[in-house]
């Protein structure tokens, strides 16, 4: 008799985890930046899965390839990778940022004291400073061509300029040849 409370107990026990577990599944990334102290849009919009070990390794996916602008513009690849703590992203990859007219890969990125109002990405060489503001909300992101995209729609420019160089080549050569002739 003292053996079916205790299994029910069990029980009870058993389903409260399943559930817990449940709803931490159902969260969003945009969620779970929240809850680790930092600001949603550092993701933009776009997010179709993610995962996250109990370390805090996390992968996001993205529909497609794009980019969000800033004060200055941000690229993300279809996958984005990185370790969260509280306050920061570590071992991050997946995130370009623009400077000038070069893009660096963003390893990390920290957020100052939380009064402060800054975050700060980790391009390798510098740290660059951003108002925290501007992390507010999930960006829009703009659709990029990946490099094997664009190199496949140029292959058929490439061949056009390089069939018609040639025939210029060609015909410049035969004038050569004709011109020689008539001496």
């Amino acid at each position: 008799m003292a053996l079916l409370p205790l299994l029910w107990f069990l029980l009870a026990s058993l389903i409260s985890c399943t559930n817990s577990r449940q709803l931490k599944k159902e969260e969003t990334i945009y969620e779970v930046l929240k809850a680790h102290g930092l600001p949603m849009g550092l993701l933009p919009k776009g997010v179709r899965e993610f995962d996250i070990d109990e370390n805090g390794r996390f992968q996001a996916y993205l529909d497609q390839a794009c980019n969000a602008k800033f004060e200055s513009e941000l690229h993300y690849d279809r996958n984005v990778s990185g370790t969260l703590s509280y306050g920061q992203i570590g071992g991050l990859s997946g995130i370009s940022a623009q400077e000038l007219f070069l893009w660096f890969p963003v390893k990390g990125i920290r957020v100052d004291v939380p009064s402060s109002g800054l975050i700060y990405f980790d391009v390798g060489v510098v740290f660059k400073q951003f108002s925290l503001s501007l992390f507010e909300t999930p960006p829009d992101c703009v659709a990029v061509r990946t490099e094997e995209e664009q190199s496949n729609s140029n292959a058929p420019v490439a061949e056009t300029v390089f069939k018609s160089n040639f025939g210029k080549l060609r015909y410049q050569l035969e004038q050569e040849i004709l011109g020689r002739d008539d001496m």
